[in-house]
């Protein structure tokens, strides 16, 4: 176990080339993830997202740097690594020839949490309340015990956010885990991971393509091309690229748009003025307007705003 003042994860000058690539996948990529932090990977395809998130699971050896979790090296000690991490991977890895809850079973007998029972209802009663109160909030309930082969896809998903939370990790590894998910699952799912942070300080390191999933991170690492490119808090990214803006109009707009200019305001004409505040309150930028308006509202940057901005592609 790490001493409490270190991060759970260090990444150090992460370097992965595939043999008879032209380029870097990850091109020395180094950041550190606090204890109990919600931390974001995001990019677009090709970014190198996938590469890194597999080393830090031990899936995958990089060609050089270094990744530690928890202390323990990702290269050389990765059964400490996975001991102490749950991952749910984009694509499935559940047997399709045994029943959902006998998959979750399975699991939390390899990592040691229960003793070996061949039927569930021979399972020591903590383990079937936890999958019973797991299913329920996931909203598999009982089809938990059908045949993995005769589940939806998003069915598939739950069952693997199920499993990868029976050993209460302390780093949960997410790639995009509400993928199929309806809206109703995807918010019971960040309801419940906020629940697990709060009472067990577990770290959730998530890489999505649902950008308002990645808006309450605690901080963003932004890859393009194998490198890091932009690493911060959301509102950190936003203010740093983006400005807040008054979009208003008026029935005048020849009127407005002659106060505009000489209070020397700054302003954009696409369709309504957009108004730069710049360091400007918009309270005392209405204020000091006497014309009519018939349009006012603030423009707050998203986090997507500032993610076109810094990569202008498509997310992975």
């Amino acid at each position: 176990m790490a001493p409490v003042n270190m991060p759970v994860i260090e990444v150090r000058d992460l370097v992965k080339r595939y043999r008879k690539a032209d380029r870097n996948a990850v091109d020395g990529v180094s950041f550190e993830v606090r204890q109990g932090e919600f931390f974001a990977l995001l990019g677009p395809n090709g970014a190198g997202k996938t590469t890194t998130i597999s080393i830090l699971t031990t899936t995958l050896a990089p060609t050089s740097g270094r990744v530690l979790i928890g202390g323990a090296d990702a290269i050389l000690d990765s059964a400490a690594v996975r001991a102490q991490v749950g991952i749910i991977f984009q694509k499935p890895s559940i047997d399709l020839n045994l029943s959902g809850e006998e998959n979750v079973r399975f699991h939390a007998i390899l990592y040691g949490l229960y003793p070996y029972r061949p039927l569930y209802r021979m399972m020591p009663p903590e383990y079937r309340r936890q999958v019973s109160d797991l299913a329920g909030l996931l909203g598999l309930g009982r089809d938990i015990f059908k045949p993995v082969k005769k589940m939806s896809g998003g069915m598939t998903r739950k069952l693997e956010i199920i499993r990868g939370l029976m050993h209460r990790p302390r780093v949960l590894f997410l790639d995009e885990p509400t993928a199929g998910l309806d809206a109703a699952s995807r918010r019971s799912l960040w309801d419940y991971l906020k629940e697990v942070r709060n009472a067990s300080e577990t770290t959730i390191f998530l890489t999505t393509h649902y950008l308002d999933e990645a808006e309450v991170a605690d901080r963003i690492c932004i890859l393009d091309k194998g490198k890091v490119v932009k690493l911060g808090s959301p509102e950190e990214l936003k203010a740093e690229l983006l400005q807040e803006y008054l979009v208003i109009d008026a029935r005048d707009r020849t009127r407005l748009r002659r106060e505009l200019e000489r209070r020397g305001l700054q302003f954009r004409e696409a369709g309504p003025f957009q108004v730069l505040l710049d360091g400007h309150s918009a309270q005392d930028v209405i204020r000091s307007l006497d014309t009519e308006l018939s349009v006012l509202r603030i423009h707050a940057p998203s986090l997507e705003d500032a993610y076109l901005k810094i990569v202008g592609g498509a997310l992975e």
